[in-house]
């Protein structure tokens, strides 16, 4: 009780509320409290007190009664405040937004019964359904232990947060299942993106908001200097100045602290601590003394005859006015961002006709579209106890009467076994009703198509995010922080404290956003813990800050459905990669129309692609043979390859490929090249050490053919390009577009408290960060709109013609790649003027290659000077008056400047990984820096001076005032590292990523959004003009059946009715993005 009475906030506040004339403080002693009776207590006219641990709650309560002394917090209601269910039920009774909640109560003498039904991803109580993630909190506000409890498509688990132990609120379990004894409430998660607000009332006229990270995130406690927990003033919305109000006068505590939590646009209350001190704030330490010492002479004064005039002045202090200056605000950051170093992916199709998997199909709703897709760990049993049955049925009876192949049932249960549990992240089996049976689709099926529907059952596996891939995501998570204002600063041992100053202040406006992969939502989950600063566990990161698009189509494709553009270009692609003869120049206007270098190369390389085919069939022949002969080996026995993979799955893998890439006839299946590439890189990086011959000609022949083959699936000319682009990316577009439009409308947003904005530009403004992590399909897509959709012409624009130049001669959008759109503000300029808003787009494309590639394609660095702004004068402009410790200063260019190499300043490891970090010293009149540098890049401008060091000369890195200058960046100055892997300390390599290069650095915003608008326009005319001809194509159906035919019709209306339906889908979509539906649909 005394370490509360006699803390720093408690002391403080009495110093200042002792110099009010008339006010002396009693420290009533903890000895007299506990054993003397409450007539032996010291006289006081106004009591404080509070309930904590020990503390004889009853006999203050007596003592009030005896004495009648002015309350500052009500005793009656601390009694409430201990009991959550009280909580909520005043809370919910004052009409303040809560979570959605259910209570548990249970007989401690028979725990067993109670109304609580769980199942593997969601509890029931007492009628009430609350899928996982939820929360669940012991009803006594005294116990801390409350536990988050997450879905087994994000991992499992449970975080379990307690009251704070050094620097550690919460760990995570593995545990899934809720607890069986003792009264909880259960209430949905709140998906608050990593942050918590804490609210402290003093009266009902004034609280004071603070943000912290929220210790259900990763259980670090964030900690300053002096060992405090670090903590960001926010400023609070008139709604939430409302519920302050309502909660401090409820529960009738005039100093009291409550938790919000921030979620889907409005403010949740979610505890009530009672009383409740703000830690390490001066300002507050002053507002409290003097509201409280004016609360009490206002009271007191006119009983004791004493003469008391209410000071008129507002106890708050006020809004602090904004600074103005010529430098560029950054206003919104959009990344689209593929995942990162994958497990090959792997898929087996069969067709099946059991009655069991029709029973299967119509369970879980497959009929309603033609399709069902299994991801969730008893649908996956399910599936694997029928392969189990079919299996011991045809062990026991060769001759009954069972259509689906052994083999195949035998790779289905191996594959569903796999690991010894199911994740729901790493496999999934989709179910596709084919009314006529599935036709013969290669000389393998040596039996006719059957009559009859049956189901087309494909089996993925493989495809999980790897150590690596983890690493690599972590990493350019951390780099990314470096292209905000003040990310040169250091905090708490990293670097980047501008984006972690904005995120903790509110000032960031961040979401990320994943598709449904597993693999691509761990890498967004990754990033995020690399970009804040995270520690800890993927799967509580993955639940609270990531954000499935998978609704809407945004990021999400259905690679069995492709337009009938696609089909066409991937005939034409097989038929030309099918001939036995070298590519004559009319192959290569066919192949390559844009003539592309890297495509060009590629063709090249190849000569013949037969022969090249045969060339990689016999390698991967060689490859099988080597790797049978180890299994034969009795040293190989036991020997582990990297992410747990044994000999013999690597064995199954590379069989597949070779049975599946050549079939009977000897005519290769192209579509097998990707994966046969996919193999070999992930071999050659991964699995080095088994020293197979051949890997690097292999690695080298494949990588030709892909080179080709996967860009080209995508559009052989500019048309199907953009046309299978749309058709990727429209959703995406256009929510692209309304995040930057929405950027300079939207001002609704939590803001940082005027008062703590020294350092910061425009302290009324935020920065909105939008991730988009998704595919290769949809980067491939949305580049193609970029270079091909009319957003600049070349011919007048020499800067974007390098920046193509640089995109044609990249060979590989690999994992990582990014595209960075970024818009800054001009706060000088007239809001409707065209100069206003100010548009840069960057590119990367992601990690670096297996092998030192001496011939790399160099862009032209990261935020160059443009050659307009070139010509301009500099203009040094006016900058708000900073102290010199403040970070967050953007500075401004009067002259050129030379950076030199600066000794390195930090060995810090990530894992095991060790990653080197860099620093350069600079002039004192500004600064210029280069982000991602990259050690491959060599001009007669820059001279490397050692490990990452670079001599730039002057003018290639003269700026001018309009643009950010921008920070040092964490290099990924490591081409490989070593790193742990899941069960084997392996020698792995963790190749870096390739810099962000600039494609463009001097666009509009209206030129940006026209662009994208017309882009977005056309499609929706394309696809209404498709939908209006399939709608008079089912008429005349309809009405000729008995002329063509009913099997014809019904064919044909399945084979067209996937596609057309997500484009039905995509352009609804896209109308509710709009917010212009203004029709039925």
């Amino acid at each position: 009780m005394m370490k509360k009475s006699m803390s720093k906030p408690m002391t403080q506040i009495m110093e200042r509320l002792c110099k009010f004339e008339y006010i002396r403080m009693v420290i009533f002693p903890e000895e007299v409290i506990l054993n003397q009776a409450v007539d032996k207590w010291p006289l006081c006219d106004c009591l404080v007190s509070f309930h904590s641990k020990g503390f004889p709650l009853d006999k203050a309560v007596e003592y009030a009664k005896l004495r009648n002394p002015l309350l500052i917090n009500d005793l009656n209601m601390q009694y409430y405040i201990q009991d959550r269910r009280e909580v909520y039920r005043i809370l919910q009774e004052e009409g303040i937004d809560l979570p959605r909640y259910a209570v548990l109560t249970r007989d401690p003498d028979r725990p067993e019964e109670c109304n609580l039904v769980e199942g593997e991803d969601h509890v029931e109580v007492n009628g009430e359904v609350f899928p996982k993630p939820f929360v669940e909190k012991p009803v006594s506000a005294e116990d801390h232990n409350v536990y988050v409890y997450y879905p087994t498509s994000a991992g499992g688990g449970s975080q379990r947060l307690f009251r704070k132990i050094g620097s550690r609120s919460s760990v995570y379990s593995p545990e899934s299942c809720v607890r069986k004894t003792g009264s909880y409430i259960y209430e949905e998660f709140m998906p608050t993106d990593g942050t918590d607000v804490k609210v402290y009332t003093v009266g009902p006229d004034y609280a004071h908001a603070e943000a912290r990270k929220s210790p259900a995130l990763d259980g670090k406690v964030e900690r300053d200097s002096e060992g405090k927990e670090i903590r960001y003033p926010v400023m609070l919305s008139a709604m939430e100045k409302l519920v302050a109000r309502k909660v401090c006068l409820a529960f009738k505590q005039t100093v009291c602290g409550f938790d919000l939590l921030r979620a889907n646009g409005h403010s949740f209350v979610c505890d009530v601590n009672g009383f409740s001190f703000v830690k390490n704030s001066m300002k507050y330490y002053d507002d409290c003394a003097k509201v409280l010492g004016n609360m009490v002479m206002r009271e007191l004064a006119p009983q004791f005859h004493i003469p008391w005039s209410i000071p008129l002045e507002a106890e708050d202090i006020p809004i602090v006015p904004t600074t103005s200056g010529t430098m560029m605000e950054l206003r919104c950051v959009i990344a689209i961002i593929r995942h990162g170093d994958r497990t090959p992916k792997q898929k087996m199709k069969m067709e099946v006709r059991h009655p069991l998997f029709f029973a299967l199909f119509e369970k879980y709703g497959g009929y309603k579209s033609g399709k069902l897709k299994l991801k969730k760990p008893k649908q996956l049993q399910e599936v694997l106890d029928i392969a189990r049955l079919l299996l011991a049925e045809l062990g026991q009876h060769t001759d009954c009467e069972i259509e689906e192949k052994k083999g195949k049932l035998e790779q289905l249960k191996t594959v569903l076994e796999m690991y010894g549990h199911f994740s729901g992240i790493n496999r999934k089996v989709q179910l596709t009703y084919l009314p006529n049976g599935q036709p013969k689709a290669s000389s393998e099926e040596e039996e006719g198509p059957k009559e009859g529907p049956s189901l087309l059952l494909v089996l993925k596996w493989g495809g999980e995010l790897t150590p690596a891939g983890r690493v690599q995501a972590e990493e350019l998570g951390r780099a990314f922080r470096c292209m905000y204002p003040g990310g040169q600063g250091d905090y708490a041992g990293f670097p980047g404290c501008g984006l972690l100053r904005l995120h903790s202040t509110y000032r960031h406006d961040l979401k990320i956003y994943a598709s449904d992969e597993g693999r691509v939502q761990m890498t967004a989950a990754a990033f995020a813990k690399g970009l804040l600063a995270l520690e800890g566990e993927l799967t509580p990161i993955l639940v609270q800050m990531v954000k499935s698009a998978n609704m809407n189509g945004m990021l999400d494709s259905d690679s069995e459905s492709l337009t009938d553009c696609q089909q066409r270009v991937k005939v034409r692609l097989h038929e030309i990669m099918q001939k036995d003869q070298d590519f004559t120049e009319a192959d290569y206007e066919k192949l390559a129309p844009t003539c592309s270098p890297s495509l060009v190369t590629s063709m090249k390389t190849i000569g013949n692609p037969v022969r090249t085919c045969d060339q990689v069939y016999a390698l991967i022949q060689s490859l099988t043979s080597q790797i049978r002969r180890r299994l034969e080996d009795p040293k190989s026995a036991d020997l582990q390859l990297y992410h747990s993979e044994t000999l013999e799955l690597m064995l199954q893998r590379w069989s597949k490929l070779e049975r599946d890439f050549r079939n009977k006839s000897g005519r290769y299946d192209i579509s097998k090249i990707p994966d046969i590439y996919d193999c070999v890189k992930y071999d050659t990086q991964h699995n080095a050490t088994l020293d197979l011959e051949d890997t690097l000609e292999l690695f080298r022949l494949s990588r030709a053919l892909a080179d080709i083959v996967i860009p080209q699936e995508y559009g052989i000319n500019k048309a199907e390009k953009m046309d299978i682009a749309q058709a990727y990316c429209l959703p995406l577009m256009k929510k692209i577009q309304l995040d930057l439009q929405r950027t300079h409308e939207d001002e609704a947003v939590n803001k940082l408290h005027p008062l703590y904005s020294r350092g910061v530009m425009s302290p009324g403004r935020h920065v909105r960060t939008r991730l988009y992590f998704t595919s290769e399909s949809h980067v491939h897509s949305l580049l193609s709109i970029f270079r091909y959709g009319g957003l600049l012409d070349e011919v007048k624009d020499q800067q974007w013609k390098q920046a193509m130049d640089y995109l044609s001669a990249v060979s590989e959008l690999n994992y990582m790649t990014q595209i960075v759109i970024m818009l800054y503000e001009d706060n000088n300029k007239d809001p409707g003027s065209e100069e206003r808003f100010h548009v840069e787009l960057h590119f990367s494309p992601g990690v670096k290659g297996c092998e030192d590639e001496e011939n790399v394609p160099l862009g032209f660095g990261f935020r160059p000077a443009s050659a307009e702004n070139q010509e301009k004068q500099t203009n040094q402009g006016s900058l708000e008056d900073l102290s010199q410790e403040e970070t967050d200063r953007a500075l401004s260019l009067s002259e050129p400047i030379s950076i030199k190499r600066a000794p390195m300043i930090r060995n810090r490891k990530t894992g095991s990984m060790e990653v080197l970090s860099e620093t350069f010293h600079t002039s004192s009149k500004g600064a210029s820096y280069c982000l991602f540098p990259s050690s491959s890049r060599q001009s007669p401008e820059i001279k490397q001076t050692g490990l990452g060091g670079y001599l730039v000369s002057a003018p290639l890195y003269k700026r001018v005032h309009k643009l950010f200058s921008m920070p040092p960046v964490k290099r990924f100055s490591v081409s490989f590292a070593r790193h742990p892997t899941n069960g084997f300390e392996g020698c792995s390599m963790v190749p870096s990523i390739y810099p962000l290069e600039t494609l463009h650095n001097s666009l509009s915003l209206k030129q940006v959004d026209k662009f994208l608008n017309a882009v977005c326009e056309h499609s929706s005319d394309a696809h209404a003009k498709t939908m209006k001809a399939l709608s008079a194509l089912f008429d005349t159906s309809s009405q000729g059946y008995a002329h063509y035919g009913v099997s014809i019709a019904t064919s044909m209306f399945f084979s067209l009715h996937t596609y057309f339906f997500k484009t039905y889908l995509a352009l609804l979509n896209v109308r509710i993005l709009n917010a212009k539906l203004n029709t039925k649909h």
